[in-house]
């Protein structure tokens, strides 16, 4: 492109999650804001209350309300007691503007309204309910209560890999058989190697106990007691909610799956790599058959590296056997692009948001962040080091009081993008749970297609913005993605002024509908660059995006309608994806092709 250009974000990744503990405050809950015109809504109807002015026939009279109504094109359901109608629109839908101003110019006609379906308003009863800002605050909190009314994450398991389960009774009617991934005997501390016992037997380290770094400095640095890092994750996806204890979690109906495969000194990539196969179905080696397959991964964990093949072989057979993978983004506030296993194409890469909707101090970004979600933003006072300023600001969740071994269950705030990926995690089982045949890409796609810009500064990429939950469930019922059963969601990069394609084979044969739909999901920094075309077996192109110089936002998430033949015939269909001006890279993160 010629002129100046903005300065070109890199590809980014995922790192570790080591976080801060904090202390807990009370927050008080939003308040819902009324609605100042009681025919301007935002949630679905398909019907409406139309009362007529008294002394008019329609008033009184069945047969003439019935006959007005028909006029308007509509059928009346029933008489209340007031005298007023109750008029069947048809269908649902949240905007019946024109039936509306219809009966609004109507002489005879007093007042109109929808009648809109509602549901209880109470807050859960958990008593540290009012903490979880990150769930309902409307500033900068997931907008998780609205989301319930259709969904609360029933028949969905969420694996999460992390350090394994220490008991507690706000999780203990959530979680299934997991596995004891730690092969090291001496690191797992449990005197043995792999076993279907995934309790968390500590991660505590001395100084020292884990080596140097680089610069010969010991690792860590000072002694560091357990941190009951997965039980912490778990709690915020599915801890019990309505039990008059603790805290509610996202997906509170579904299950928990403690996979372990962090311990002292952290995780190995093999163990990691078989936990992912073993969740999502697969067969690893001298390992029972998983009984309880995982429809969501939860990984807040990782390491600066690049993705290695056998985190994305393993990322590659969840996903295809039907398993959204999320990932932690990393606290080290760098571009993402060198952290691990964020790195790895498929996964939905999560950075961390403050209580504020500004990214976290300490989050990693860049252009492979997905989406953004509260993890939390605590500070240390400069007078007495070590205190906390702002507890209040963390992530609230179900935790430990042992500082090596377990001691008593309790509720700690924490902060970090391990904070950060359950919520979306936790958006995912709530997604899957409503409609069982989303496949990764498709959970993906909503989660992103459906956030809302984040309310504060994000520099060097936050992804698509701050994740809605309520906005992304309804979206399932308004707006369905294409089923995506054709998908490829291996990585091809994007060169400045190239051109780059993605194959799907289809055995499809045959008469097919004339419509076709295409799921593309493209990382890149100018996406006015970029010119998409789906190519046909037959070599056949159907243009799907022109470029346009003046559209400089980031990257290219869309379901295309293509009218393709309806002649279809079993071959190679490819997207093919040109970059026609100069300046700016991406890559082809994941499409998928359905055939009707």
């Amino acid at each position: 492109m010629n002129g100046l250009r903005r300065t070109s974000l890199c590809a980014a990744a995922v790192s570790a999650a080591v976080l801060s503990v904090v202390s807990p405050v009370n927050a008080a809950p939003a308040q819902i804001q009324s609605q100042p015109d009681s025919t301007q809504v935002n949630r679905p109807f398909e019907r409406l209350i139309v009362g007529y002015k008294p002394g008019t026939a329609e008033a009184s009279s069945d047969t003439a309300a019935s006959d007005d109504v028909k006029n308007k094109g509509k059928s009346v359901h029933r008489r209340m007691s007031s005298g007023a109608v109750v008029v069947d629109l048809g269908s649902k839908t949240s905007n019946a503007d024109s039936t509306i101003q219809a009966f609004k110019a109507d002489p005879d006609v007093a007042y109109v309204e929808p009648d809109l379906l509602m549901q209880p308003f109470a807050d859960p009863n958990d008593t540290d309910y009012s903490r979880q800002w990150d769930l309902f605050e409307a500033t900068a909190g997931m907008n998780v209560p609205g989301a319930w009314s259709s969904t609360t994450g029933a028949g969905v398991t969420v694996a999460v890999i992390d350090t394994g389960y220490v008991a507690h009774s706000d999780l203990s009617a959530r979680v299934v058989a997991g596995y004891d991934f730690v092969s090291d005997a001496t690191r797992a501390r449990d005197g043995n190697g792999r076993d279907f016992n995934s309790a968390d037997e500590g991660d505590w380290v001395a100084r020292g106990e884990c080596g140097t770094d680089a610069s010969g400095n010991p690792v860590p640095a000072a002694d560091q007691g357990s941190s009951w890092h997965g039980t912490h994750v778990a709690g915020t996806i599915a801890a019990s909610t309505n039990n008059a204890k603790g805290i509610a979690g996202i997906a509170y109906d579904a299950k928990i799956q403690p996979l372990r495969v962090l311990a002292k000194c952290g995780g190995a990539t093999s163990d990691i790599a078989d936990a992912i196969t073993w969740a999502s179905g697969g067969t690893v080696s001298g390992v029972p058959a998983n009984q309880t397959p995982a429809k969501v991964i939860n990984m807040s964990l990782g390491g600066q590296s690049s993705c290695s093949t056998t985190y994305q072989n393993a990322i590659n057979g969840a996903i295809n056997r039907g398993t959204t993978v999320v990932v932690a983004a990393g606290n080290s506030n760098m571009n993402v692009a060198n952290f691990t296993p964020a790195n790895c194409s498929g996964v939905i890469t999560v950075a961390a948001s403050s209580r504020e909707g500004n990214k976290a101090f300490y989050s990693n970004f860049g252009t492979r962040i997905d989406i953004a979600a509260p993890g939390g933003e605590t500070r240390r006072g400069t007078d007495t080091p070590g205190t906390i300023t702002t507890p209040e600001n963390g992530i609230w969740s179900t935790l430990n009081a042992g500082t090596t071994t377990p001691g008593a269950e309790n509720y700690k705030p924490y902060q970090g993008t391990s904070m950060a990926a359950p919520h979306v995690a936790g958006l995912a089982a709530l997604l899957v749970a409503k409609k069982s045949s989303l496949t990764p890409a498709q959970v993906k796609d909503l989660i992103k297609t459906n956030s809302r810009p984040l309310p504060g500064t994000c520099s060097g990429g936050c992804g698509a913005g701050l994740a809605d939950a309520t906005k992304t469930v309804n979206a399932v019922d308004t707006t369905p993605p294409p089923s995506g059963g054709l998908e490829n969601t291996t990585d091809v990069a994007i060169a400045d002024m190239g051109t780059v394609t993605s194959s799907i084979s289809s055995s499809v044969t045959g008469n097919a509908s004339s419509t076709t739909k295409v799921g593309v999901d493209i990382v890149h920094t100018y996406r006015g660059d970029l010119v998409i075309d789906l190519i046909a077996p037959d070599g056949t192109a159907y243009r799907l995006k022109n470029s346009s110089s003046s559209d400089s936002a980031d990257n290219v998430v869309a379901t295309y309608t293509v009218n393709a033949s309806s002649e279809v015939a079993a071959g190679t269909w490819k997207l093919r994806v040109q970059d026609v001006y100069s300046g700016d890279t991406g890559y082809i993160n994941a499409w998928n092709l359905t055939l009707r």
